[in-house]
């Protein structure tokens, strides 16, 4: 009867070790999953504020903006960082007027670029972190996918002055 209770302890043990093990293989696919949504969400916020910015150069700002939102349009994946870092440098160095619907739309879209860059942010530090832990090393629990990659630029958020009321 003494070494039926070994047994049942064991098979539980083995259980729970297997149940983790479980567990922890789909949080990392899951956040891995959520990581590649996350790059896709950001690379699709990216191409609207470009578009955005190439409508509000033609209609406005002129030959500078706009051949900074077509390069950041047409940029390869290795030079897109440098070339949205440029947009928004260039972004920011013309005047902007949330008024005029043409700004308000590139603004608008700078604001939701810059949320949707800290949400891809950190779900790629969340997916790296687990991916990171010595028992997902060991088991290869991450294999076939590629680690997540930061995409690393300037602040998007667009500040634009308010207007100063008459006293």
């Amino acid at each position: 009867m003494r070494h039926m209770w070994w047994v049942v302890a064991a098979s539980v043990v083995v259980g729970l070790v297997a149940a983790y093990l479980i567990w922890t293989a789909g949080r990392v696919e899951r956040l891995q999953s959520r990581a590649e949504l996350a790059a896709r969400a950001l690379d699709a916020h990216l191409l609207r504020r470009a578009a955005a910015a190439a409508v509000l150069a033609e209609r406005r700002f002129g030959v500078e903006l706009y051949a900074a939102a077509r390069i950041a349009l047409d940029a390869s994946p290795d030079e897109r960082e440098a070339a949205e870092n440029d947009l928004t440098r260039q972004l920011r160095s013309v005047p902007l007027d949330q008024g005029d619907p043409d700004c308000g739309a590139v603004i608008a879209a700078s604001r939701r670029l810059a949320l949707s860059r800290q949400v891809h942010t950190d779900l790629v530090r969340d997916a790296r972190s687990a991916r990171s832990r010595p028992l997902v090393r060991l088991l290869r629990m991450g294999r076939g996918r590629e680690w997540p990659r930061y995409f690393d630029i300037d602040d998007p958020t667009l500040t634009v002055p308010a207007d100063v009321p008459a006293s």
